[in-house]
């Protein structure tokens, strides 16, 4: 917005009547100064000796400075005329004592910069200038009259500098307020626009589905916004003292993906790529009590899910010192997603079983059967070869229709926790029997006291797929199958199924529960994920996790062990 050149309008906004109060204070200043002044040369012999006159100007315009000095503060209305009346009474007072002082040798004419500035910055400049012509045609007179009536010593060519002066300064210093004021105002609009513009995101934040955190270059937590703390489960997210991803076990999947994006972001060559979204991450997080935060604050909130698959996307912001790196995590719980998908599954899965049970089990069995009667008959130890894996493939095919029936059962959770321990030692002793293990090659451990809410039959299957593909690969030693009873940080009961062979590749592992995915030629790839399929049905959940197995686990290595997370709760 412009601002006209000769004329504008009285603007009494705060910076306009801060800026009179700041000029009522420099008038109070210069009243006191020159009060004290002629205080101090008054007995001397000089120009001011003997001038009463003199004194009573200085006395009053101290005391009409006060004056508006009060009124301005008390009474903040009508600036343009209080700024008016202030400029008269300066140019009178000084004008005063400019002729008691005697004139222009006094040097007092300076003094006239003291209003005509302030008229400069706080009036239009049509009015500025009026001041400036009604002071510069007083000198002009009182250098007239001095000539005509006194000592003949007119000062004309002093009072004329003075008057040219006072116009150029004034012009220069009301062009530069203008400059400011319009400056002033630009950033007054710029800092509403920003003010609203912020209160827009508060509210597109609040109201985001997705969660939001913003992290700095170590991993410390600055912000986020509602949805995330429901996410995660924590009451509330900006907490002193900070605290750090990595300090809270149950978002270290959340801190390792950050960890190894950062890792990425600072090897790339192009600065541009960290700020743009990367390619979304999928990570299973298990929230919980945290005992090392325990003691700041409660931060868990009402969330009480047994785990939650979270897609993370990392973004960084543009700063120009890396030092206030800032990192933006965006969260999308695909959680109710998958379950939704899995109803659907399980809808399709049994309309699939009933068709299976009606169209392949009978003609199977006549198979099955009619292979049977014929190797009663035959002789040929060729034919009698042919016979045997036609049965083996049709005893497998016949499991696989099993297993995918098992899918459609239903958990019965209508009954009391059974103790966890004793079912367990009689799983392991019918599967070492059914297997002809040795006694000590799979070694059971834990609490015998903890009790569970899960299908004694669906127990069973998962058990039991877990140990047959454990003695694929087990050396068969003693206590190379290792089953495990604890509780985690949250207190929830888990299994730890675990063997001495080698650990599952990475590659293997993000493939590792999808249906007729194997790496065996004798298997159908439906075991884990029928297995895990289970445990969702009874509210569990399996996955494949590297633990360490002391307490203390930066003195032990981790290993890669099967972990059945039971359902809360689980008391005895």
């Amino acid at each position: 917005m412009a601002r006209r050149d000769l004329t504008r309008p009285f603007e009494p906004d705060a910076t306009f009547w801060r800026s009179l109060q700041a000029m009522n204070l420099t008038r109070i200043i210069i009243a006191g100064l020159l009060l004290a002044y002629f205080s101090l040369n008054d007995s001397r012999v000089g120009w001011v000796s003997g001038q009463n006159v003199y004194l009573k100007i200085c006395i009053a315009y101290l005391l009409l400075a006060f004056a508006f000095a009060v009124l301005s503060a008390y009474s903040p209305r009508r600036f343009g005329l209080q700024l008016s009346a202030q400029i008269v009474t300066d140019i009178l007072a000084i004008s005063g004592l400019y002729v008691a002082a005697g004139g222009a040798k006094s040097g007092l004419a300076i003094l006239y910069l003291f209003p005509l500035a302030g008229a400069a910055i706080l009036a239009p400049l049509v009015l500025a200038l009026f001041f400036v012509s009604v002071v510069t045609l007083f000198l002009l007179v009182e250098s007239g009259y001095r000539a005509l009536t006194l000592d003949g010593d007119a000062a004309f060519m002093q009072a004329g500098l003075y008057g040219a002066a006072f116009f150029s300064v004034i012009f220069v210093v009301n062009r530069l307020a203008a400059r400011l004021i319009r400056q002033e105002h630009l950033a007054a609009r710029r800092g509403m626009d920003l003010q609203i513009q912020q209160a827009i995101n508060r509210l597109v934040i609040a109201d985001m589905g997705d969660g939001i955190l913003v992290v700095d270059r170590d991993g410390v937590v600055l912000m986020g916004n509602p949805a995330a703390q429901q996410m995660l489960g924590v009451a509330r997210l900006r907490r002193k003292p900070a605290w750090r991803l990595s300090d809270m076990p149950s978002f270290a999947p959340i801190s390792e993906a950050f960890l190894a994006w950062s890792a990425v972001s600072e090897k790339s060559v192009s600065p541009s790529v960290s700020g743009r979204a990367q390619i979304p991450v999928s990570v299973l997080i298990k929230p919980g009590v945290q005992a090392t935060l325990a003691a700041a604050t409660t931060i868990w909130g009402e969330r009480r899910e047994l785990f939650f698959h979270v897609k993370l996307r990392f973004v960084a912001v543009d700063t120009a010192d890396p030092k206030i790196a800032r990192t933006i995590i965006f969260l999308h719980d695909v959680s109710e997603i998958e379950n939704q998908a899995q109803q659907l599954k399980l809808a399709s899965m049994g309309r699939l079983t009933a068709s299976i049970a009606h169209e392949v089990r009978n003609p199977l069995a006549a198979i099955s059967h009619a292979s049977a009667l014929l190797q009663e008959d035959i002789g040929d130890p060729i034919h009698a070869r042919l016979l045997t894996i036609v049965a083996d493939n049709v005893a497998r095919v016949n499991r696989m229709i099993e297993d995918i029936l098992n899918l459609s059962r239903k958990a019965q959770l209508h009954g009391e926790p059974f103790l966890l321990f004793p079912a367990l030692i009689d799983i392991v002793k019918e599967f070492e029997d059914a297997h002809r293990l040795p006694s000590a090659m799979i070694a059971l451990t834990g609490s015998d006291t903890s009790r569970v809410h899960f299908d004694p039959m669906h127990l069973r299957e998962v058990v039991v797929n877990l140990l047959s593909n454990a003695i694929r690969y087990a050396s068969r030693q003693q206590a190379s199958i290792r089953l495990r009873v604890v509780c985690d940080d949250a207190s929830r009961l888990e299994l730890h199924v675990q063997d001495d062979g080698p650990g599952i590749a990475a590659a293997v592992r993000s493939h590792l529960f999808e249906p007729f995915h194997t790496t065996s030629s004798k298997g159908i790839g439906l075991g884990l994920y029928l297995a895990r399929e289970l445990c969702l049905n009874n509210g569990a959940m399996l996955d494949y996790e590297y633990r360490a197995d002391d307490a203390d686990q930066r003195c032990s290595e981790p290993t890669g062990r099967f972990v059945i997370t039971f359902a809360l709760p689980h008391l005895p």
